[in-house]
């Protein structure tokens, strides 16, 4: 992200598959992306441990039979121009459906004195993280975004899409700038059905323009052929290719916000490029990010993506994420862009994929549908009750919670029993302190371990609480399909609780049988 300021679905298909490693043989499988609530609301996407996708303004390929999802990490809290905050590195995480995300790791390790100084403020960040699969060297090749070399870009290379990858020598392209600063930003590569590779990228120092510039043969560096595409003031480019015509789909200069999303068409990568159209005024409130050609059964469909900026607090580890196919008029113009709630794909590509679930989970109230907030600090309590299914030892207690603006005191979580009104009933059964610096900035599942026996059919809750007077600890909350054996409620100072009927905090209980398993607290790791 910039700082400032019908043979033609044939060969669409055929494009793709020339990209990137054959797939192995898959069945179909349908598979529904959600974007938003029935309210229009905003959902967090959870990975297969429960964790939110923390993966942002990158990308999106299918190489082999599994999907990769390529982005920038904010949960460790990085924050553009914010000094003292850290930079977070670029994340992958891997799919059979588009649904169930693996976290797969760092593309490489970020946490290094050099690259802190290359992406940490008082720098402007790294971002953009692309890979494309090169079939003649038989590697996976990566670039970034940066601000601190004259070209704007690192290249990497791996044997494996989700790395670990290697630095290459800095790439040279047709326009660079004469040493660190603004000169190039936000950036697409795509790679054609004959193998050729291509960048399209954003020139800071000429008003923010595009330029297609042609890869050489690693797809490391470029080759000097390049052409402006006619676009200015505009970053997020994503070029691709449908039938004989390429498009090169973008927005307007604005970081972290609703931008709009436009398109000019071309008969070559090189151009000319033809005048722009604008299909979205904001994005579906987000910034385009991605285009990515995803096979189906009907052919190819052409996934939007868009990067939801967090606006409200300076946290992007919440942004979240719209995806849905782009349409086309018969004369290959891009339609309007339907902010969709969901979309459905029949993947010709594809398999079923599930959720990691503990075997002695006992409570639950499931990873979908799930919004975020943040207000527990010195004012504000949250509490979720549940009602055991068997009687036991509470093994294990887990909280979806995030920290923002930095809280200077720790976050306590206590086991509590109930009344009907949910109202705390004598001593807490066990408190214990999750130390702040394990809360990360994106929503992430934080297991306790009580170790308290707990009865079949009685009350229960997971109190969240902080003497905090910066910032906050956050939770995520469901007011659409809730957990039905108890509910969430709030507290304002040392007021009475109140109740949020049809409304659950993301929790679950783990049971084992027996009696009470020692003294309790975070376990070996604490609190995983």
């Amino acid at each position: 992200m910039d700082i400032r300021g019908a043979a033609g679905a044939l060969l669409a298909a055929f494009t793709l598959v020339a990209a990137v490693p054959a797939p192995a043989a898959a069945a179909r499988h349908q598979t529904t992306i959600v974007n938003f609530d029935r309210g229009g609301n905003q959902l967090t996407r959870f990975d297969v441990e429960g964790h939110a996708v923390d993966a942002h303004d990158g990308d999106l390929a299918l190489f082999g039979d599994r999907y990769y999802l390529y982005g920038t990490s904010y949960d460790c809290g990085y924050g553009l121009r914010v000094r003292g905050t850290p930079f977070c590195g670029f994340k992958v995480y891997s799919s059979p459906d588009l649904v169930h995300w693996t976290d797969r790791g760092p593309l490489f390790d970020a946490s290094t004195a050099a690259w802190q100084r290359r992406c940490a403020p008082p720098t402007f960040g790294c971002y953009r993280p692309h890979v494309v699969y090169n079939a003649r060297t038989d590697r996976y090749v990566l670039w970034i975004n940066g601000y601190d070399n004259r070209s704007g870009y690192h290249v990497f290379t791996s044997r494996h899409p989700a790395g670990p990858f290697e630095e290459e020598a800095e790439p040279t392209l047709r326009h660079m700038g004469t040493g660190p600063g603004f000169n190039n930003g936000d950036f697409d590569l795509f790679v054609d059905a004959d193998g050729s590779g291509y960048i399209a990228y954003t020139d800071i120092s000429r008003r923010h323009a595009q330029v297609v510039e042609r890869l050489d043969d690693t797809y490391t560096t470029g080759t000097g052929k390049a052409a402006d595409v006619g676009a200015i003031r505009s970053e997020g480019p994503s070029l691709f290719r449908r039938g004989a015509a390429y498009y090169l789909v973008y927005g307007n200069t604005c970081p972290y916000c609703a931008a709009r999303t436009e398109f000019r068409t071309a008969s070559s990568p090189l151009g000319p490029w033809s005048a722009t159209t604008t299909i979205s005024a904001n994005s579906c409130q987000g910034q385009p990010a991605l285009v990515a050609p995803i096979p189906t059964t009907s052919g190819t469909a052409y996934l939007y993506g868009a990067d939801l900026w967090n606006s409200r607090r300076p946290n992007q580890a919440l942004a979240n994420y719209f995806w849905a196919p782009l349409s086309f008029a018969a004369d290959g113009a891009i339609r309007p862009i339907s902010c969709v709630a969901t979309a459905r794909l029949t993947l010709a590509a594809g398999s079923p994929g599930e959720p990691v679930v503990p075997s002695d989970v006992d409570q639950t109230a499931g990873r979908d549908g799930f919004r975020t907030h943040c207000d527990i600090g010195a004012s504000w309590s949250r509490l979720q009750s549940f009602t055991p299914s068997r009687t036991g030892s509470l093994s294990g207690a887990s909280l979806t919670t995030f920290q923002s603006g930095w809280p200077d005191q720790d976050l306590v979580l206590e086991v509590v029993r109930v009344d009907a009104r949910l109202q705390p009933v004598g001593a807490p059964l066990r408190t214990i302190t999750v130390p702040r610096d394990r809360i990360g900035w994106s929503a992430r599942s934080i297991t306790v371990r009580p170790g308290v026996v707990v009865l079949a059919g009685d009350r229960y809750a997971i109190l969240a609480r902080t003497s905090s007077k910066r910032g906050c600890y956050g939770f995520a909350f469901n007011d659409a399909t809730p957990y039905r054996s108890g509910s969430a409620a709030y507290r304002k100072g040392t007021a009475a609780w109140t109740a949020e009927t049809g409304r659950s905090l993301k929790f679950d209980t783990r049971m084992t049988g027996g009696a009470l398993t020692g003294r309790g607290g975070c376990g070996p790791d604490p609190c995983e």
